[in-house]
Parts: C-alpha cells; structure tokens; sequence
C-alpha cells in the first residue's frame, strides 16, 4: 500500500476531523450526527492513505 498522505496534509486531517467529532458535543438534534463524518479525515490521517488521492492522482507525500 502507496502512501499519498504527507505530513502537513495529516495534520490538517486530524485538527478537521476533530473539530467535526466535536459537533456530536455542541449541536442540538439529529443534525449533530453530521459530526461523524470526522472520522472519515481522521481515519485517512491515521492510515497514511486517501483513496481520494489515489483517484485524482494526488500525491502529497513526500518521501519516496
């Protein structure tokens, strides 16, 4: 498995997702659910890898 996830990029993943997941806490209703699409940034931080990426040929990661 090809990484294509580069240092900054997951960084910028990370602080997103958990802004997100963070919804679940502060919003009223069913809409705070819409706070679960954090684990999507947070799961392609973790793995390295964004299918995404892979699709549009996008490669911010830098190491060879």
């Amino acid at each position: 498995m090809k990484h294509n996830v580069g240092t900054f990029d997951r960084i910028i993943r990370m602080i997103v997702g958990i802004l997100l997941l963070s919804l679940i806490i502060f919003l009223e209703g069913p809409i705070r659910f819409i706070g679960l699409l954090g684990i999507v940034p947070i799961l392609t931080a973790v793995i390295k890898l964004c299918p995404l990426y892979g699709v549009c040929k996008i490669n911010t990661n830098s190491s060879k």
